[in-house]
């Protein structure tokens, strides 16, 4: 296939490449400060639908919204972030949200029923936004500091990755700490995905192992033992993503070339 952004290569390093929900679209983000998207063609060229640029802000991560209708993006260095709404074609900049005291803002996870957005803070603090209002519902903390997050399928549950290689389970609805197990031999938390039908949990860190986990185990034991531990990476994992079937689990590294292996 030709590059999906054959109609516009970006000016700087790409951060974000995502499929829309459930149009034949995708969308390319990163330092170059604009969004684009790109209908997708089977083998022929991807036209290009939009960009839309963002000055002065260099995207750390760009996501469609559940119902595909918005696309999020966070700066690199920057307390605001953006909404653009597709529809009616707007940027909407969100300069505060109230209660959230952080110098940037960047990393963050939508839940899969599109109701939360979850911020993930400095020193550990997880912030909680309503999806609609974009205001703050709660805020949750883990000891250490928090690299990676992810909703349950069911958006019933948060589980947080340490930077200290603990991962904790956070219950949506009450915002308490359910458990907390340690990933095994973990030097430092780098990512962490679970699978569509909830059977498993990987967790990738910095020495390049990814662990996988059944999910039942890491809901009762502090110190689970993961099915498998796949060493392939020689590099920091930086990416674990299930496909969804949960047939194939994806885990890369962005720090060295070719370095994505399928699972």
């Amino acid at each position: 296939c030709l590059p999906a952004n054959q109609e516009r290569f970006a000016n700087g390093k790409l951060v974000t490449v995502q499929f829309h929900p459930s149009a034949q679209v995708v969308m390319t983000a990163g330092h170059d400060r604009s969004v684009s998207l790109f209908q997708v063609k089977n083998f022929s060229l991807n036209p290009k639908i939009q960009s839309i640029y963002l000055e002065s802000f260099p995207i750390y991560k760009a996501r469609f919204s559940v119902d595909g209708e918005q696309v999020i993006a966070t700066g690199t260095h920057h307390s605001m972030f953006f909404v653009y709404d597709m529809m009616a074609g707007n940027i909407i900049p969100i300069p505060k949200v109230r209660g959230v005291e952080e110098r940037f803002l960047r990393n963050f996870e939508l839940s899969p029923d599109g109701s939360f957005m979850l911020l993930i803070g400095t020193s550990g603090y997880l912030h909680l936004l309503s999806m609609k209002t974009k205001e703050l519902i709660s805020t949750m903390k883990v000891n250490g500091r928090c690299t990676a997050s992810a909703f349950t399928p069911d958006s019933s549950k948060i589980y947080s990755y340490s930077k200290e290689g603990e991962v904790f389970i956070w219950d949506v609805r009450s915002r308490k700490c359910l458990h907390k197990f340690e990933d095994e031999g973990s030097l430092e938390g780098k990512c962490i995905a679970i699978s569509k039908n909830n059977q498993y949990v990987a967790c990738g860190s910095s020495s390049g192992v990814v662990n996988l986990y059944t999910t039942d185990v890491c809901l009762k034991e502090n110190h689970p033992k993961p099915v498998k531990a796949i060493m392939n990476l020689v590099t920091s994992a930086t990416c674990v993503t299930f496909n969804p079937t949960t047939e194939i689990l994806a885990v890369a590294s962005r720090d060295t070339d070719e370095a994505v292996k399928l699972v």
